[in-house]
């Protein structure tokens, strides 16, 4: 693997010898999650958006959520103990976390933020996660990424 795809999620991979596949595509800006999948051939089903929400305390929190569905602010907020959870302005997402729209990890932010894992997640050996860049993708087992982000599995979705 070329020394330009070593980004701060993958690293964190290679440091904790988890297994993942690194996959890669031709992309220069941000597409949705879905065109990702498409490009990659990654089942839909399977592929995961990383979303970043403030809560009322002010507190940063991960939701990692399939790429078709929304999540259900209410329900979200319940399960990190907030009253409350919103979405955090794109033009914050680089200064709280280290990566862009689209390029958006899990693994890797500039601080492991409490991070919650759709539990559809859990019915799959292998499920797909940004790369930290745009263009680049990670497929790997669920509980490995839960187990790197010390992540707790939560259906937080609109139903």
């Amino acid at each position: 693997m070329g020394k330009e795809l070593k980004t701060n999620a993958v690293r964190i991979l290679d440091r904790n010898k988890i297994n993942y596949t690194l996959i890669t595509y031709e992309c220069d800006e941000f597409i949705d999650g879905l065109h990702t999948a498409e490009k990659t051939g990654a089942p839909v089903e399977q592929s995961f958006k990383t979303l970043v929400m403030q809560g009322k305390s002010k507190k940063y929190y991960v939701f990692v959520i399939p790429i078709a569905e929304e999540v259900d602010l209410k329900t979200a907020a319940k399960t990190v103990g907030e009253k409350s959870v919103e979405m955090i302005h794109v033009k914050d997402l680089t200064a709280i976390t280290g990566y862009v729209r689209g390029g958006c990890s899990p693994l890797g932010m500039k601080k492991q933020f409490p991070t919650v894992i759709h539990s559809s997640a859990e019915n799959y050996s292998e499920i797909y996660v940004s790369g930290g860049r745009i263009g680049t993708t990670i497929r790997l087992d669920p509980k490995d990424l839960a187990k790197v982000t010390n992540a707790t599995f939560a259906p937080v979705t609109v139903c």
